[in-house]
């Protein structure tokens, strides 16, 4: 089926020829970094169930609140008041079915590791005296005071009703009152790690997953005197209970339990999972799709993973990698073939179904016009039908949709090369998008002299295809210097324009900001990356990374090399975590090529942890992998290591280990590289305080400034 172009709205057609009339030549200005830091950042939108309410947090500055808007007139308004830059986060924002409610949870970091009893501990990048907490709070949609629900927690889920709310804590499901009238305790006991709590639809009962540690049950709970009712238990790891529309049956996914002979880490094997239907009456249940036994036939590790939703018309929709893509796949509750819904050579994440569970809206890299393989747009897909439909087409990025509770609006978070991301909405029966909060973007924010970056390719050593965007701005010196940014995951994709990740958001306007400085800037998308398929996502070699990956970095530098503008002497290299990793990699294996460096919270040495006792994989197979590591780690190539690096790392990392640095910086001192220190105390992996990433944003610009000799010009303030 053919994937349906919708024509350019009055909105996009405003955007695209905002950027016609600003060519690149006329873009002379310059702007400090923090001014292009200055953009709100909104995130976690959602709608009620009913009528035409929204709800999202903004980033502001470091100040995160909570923020709604009404239809028709969707006047945004400001729910909460946290007005400081602490490094709390503001997460998990829920409107109740009725509207009348938004819940959320703020503070705390989501994390790798470093959990209590309450969820994930407590942040204090402000280094406050006082340990702030985690808590999930309910505030008025038509305004009023935050109610606190409970200190600890996470994952709450709104009742039917709009009643109560559900969390999971210290590995129990808890319940409270919406309205705080009562303590929050827990609802019932079971053994194990009771999460993912889903009412059915009339509210009356609960199903649940119960992890047993090698294996997992699907639970229902009705009431304190009625025991729990186990669907269908066995060995296998259950997950993902979904509701049927009428309350009458559960879909879950079957994972096999964890146990068996150990497998081998250098070579990758299917992952089975399939898809069941149990009676919630009686328990019994069914398969009703088996994944292909492939290795694309896998799980699927892009957001979301199997995505399970049981929709109208008794289908079941699920993603599955099996042809190729993250594609959005349905089949009859009764069983039967899967039917491919997205056909395409583009990937779904974010997916959604709408009110009346007919349609999925979905976040996609698909459409019509030049380059959408590194943007974003809103599709919408019958649940029973291959017809995609690509809402929001043209030169811009959206995602996030969610449609509203009457079905006449769909909202969703949009942006272009130029203008950063804002709350949107458009009807759903088809026109113009309305952009929200546009008053909220600071008045010297340097929107018409940020540069559309270029979508390229350029061919590794080994043949594989390499996707980048270049930053530049025409004129300037004949000769400049370039840097190449390489993101962390490495499940990600960085795009031709502002990202839905915060993070890497502030990698691009960090990249428009060496544009603006007469750099060459280029974000490399290396393979192990999302958005190119299975076969980059998930190379040969996936199994011991490093071994391929840094073949596309250093093909990004050798691409720069290349071009005439380019000075060759004066190319470096920045990224964060895996990206901090290949960064590390770039500096000790080819300092000829990379002159200096930029590595933040990087993973420097993984073979001391492949080697360590462990009963999954085979002993031999585990030294195999590790000295596998050892030569794909920065630090076996010491003696090589000639550039320059500046390491920064907050100390409170919950993602990759301080140890990290602090066993890299001792190597190079001891070694006599270059080194400098940009050390953050108290902060995390995603440098949760604004004024912190003002901080490395500007540290890394002057590094590279210093090192790759790039005069100083006199900027306009």
């Amino acid at each position: 089926m053919r994937l349906i172009n919708r024509p350019l709205t009055l909105s996009a057609l405003l955007l695209t020829f905002a950027t016609l009339v600003l060519p690149l030549g006329a873009q002379t200005g310059s702007f400090t970094m923090e001014q292009v830091k200055s953009y709100p950042f909104p995130n976690e939108l959602a709608a009620a169930a009913t009528g035409a309410r929204i709800a999202w947090a903004f980033n502001e500055a470091g100040k995160r609140n909570v923020w709604a808007a009404e239809g028709p007139d969707w006047k945004p308004r400001k729910l909460t008041s946290y007005d400081t830059d602490d490094g709390q986060a503001l997460t998990r924002v829920q409107l109740s079915p009725d509207g009348k409610w938004v819940v959320y949870r703020r503070g705390g970091d989501d994390a790798n590791w470093d959990q209590d009893d309450w969820g994930f501990a407590g942040v204090n990048p402000a280094s406050m005296p006082v340990q702030p907490k985690i808590e999930i709070l309910a505030v008025p949609f038509d305004g009023g005071e935050p109610k606190v629900l409970s200190e600890g927690g996470d994952e709450p889920v709104i009742s039917p009703s709009s009643d109560r709310v559900l969390f999971e804590r210290a590995r129990q499901i808890w319940s409270v009152p919406i309205d705080g009238s009562r303590p929050a305790a827990p609802l019932f006991f079971a053994r194990g790690i009771s999460s993912d709590a889903q009412f059915s639809p009339d509210g009356s009962r609960i199903a649940f997953v119960s992890g047993r540690g090698d294996h997992a049950f699907i639970g229902i709970y009705k009431d304190a005197s009625t025991p729990i009712q186990w669907i269908a238990p066995t060995t296998n790891r259950d997950g993902s209970p979904r509701w049927s529309p009428d309350g009458s049956r559960i879909a879950f996914v079957r994972r096999p339990g964890n146990g068996g002979p150990p497998q081998s880490m250098l070579e990758p094997r299917h992952q089975p999972w399939s898809i069941w239907t149990a009676d919630a009456g009686s328990g019994e249940a069914r398969q009703v799709w088996r994944a292909p036994e492939t290795l694309r036939g896998s799980p699927p590790s892009t957001h979301g993973g199997t995505n399970l939703h049981y929709a109208a018309g008794g289908r079941i929709v699920f993603l599955s990698y099996q042809d190729g893509w993250p594609h959005l796949y349905s089949v009859p509750e009764a069983g039967g073939d899967a039917l491919l819904l997205t056909p395409g050579d583009y990937m779904a994440e974010y997916i959604r179904l709408s009110p009346d569970r007919r349609h999925l809206l979905f976040t996609a890299n698909a459409g019509k016009t030049p380059g959408d393989i590194d943007r974003r747009h809103i599709v919408r897909v019958p649940v029973d039908e291959a017809a995609p439909e690509v809402l929001t087409p043209g030169t811009g990025l959206e995602w996030t949709p969610v449609m509203t509770g009457d079905g006449r609006s769909i909202a969703f978070i949009g942006a272009t090369a130029q203008q950063p991301p804002l709350p949107a909405v458009m009807p759903a029966a088809g026109g113009a998008a309305r952009r929200l909060a546009e008053d909220r973007i600071p008045a010297n924010f340097p929107t018409r002299e940020l540069v559309a970056p270029r979508s390229i390719t350029f061919k590794a050593p080994d043949g594989v295809t390499v996707y980048a965007q270049v930053f530049e701005r025409t004129g300037g010196a004949a000769k400049k210097p370039a840097v190449i940014f390489v993101h962390g995951g490495p499940p990600r994709q960085m795009l031709a324009g502002w990202h839905y990740s915060d993070y890497y958001s502030n990698a691009y306007a960090a990249q428009q900001y060496f544009a603006s400085r007469g750099y060459v800037a280029l974000s490399v998308n290396y393979r192990l990356g999302i958005g190119y398929g299975y076969d980059f996502h998930q190379p040969p070699d996936a199994g011991t990374r490093g071994a391929s990956e840094y073949q596309d970095v250093k093909a990004a530098g050798e691409y720069l090399r290349g071009l005439s503008q380019v000075d060759a002497a004066r190319i470096g290299v920045w990224g964060g975590s895996y990206g901090g990793y290949l960064t590390a990699m770039a500096l000790a294996k080819d300092s000829d090529l990379f002159a200096a460096g930029v590595d933040i919270h990087g993973v420097h040495n993984r073979a001391d942890r492949l080697a360590a006792p462990s009963d999954r994989y085979e002993p031999t197979d585990r030294a195999k992998a590790a000295e596998v590591a050892w030569a794909s780690s920065p630090v076996a190539y010491m003696k090589t290591w000639r550039s320059p690096v500046l390491l920064i790392h907050g100390d409170d990392d919950r993602n990759v280990r301080f140890a990290e640095t602090v066993d890299l910086a001792r190597r190079l001192a001891l070694a006599g590289v270059p080194y400098e220190e940009l050390i953050i105390p108290d902060d995390t992996h995603h440098f949760m305080r604004h004024a912190n990433w003002i901080r490395v944003n500007q540290a890394t610009s002057d590094f590279f400034d210093r090192k790759l000799e790039v005069a100083e010009r006199s900027r306009a303030r």
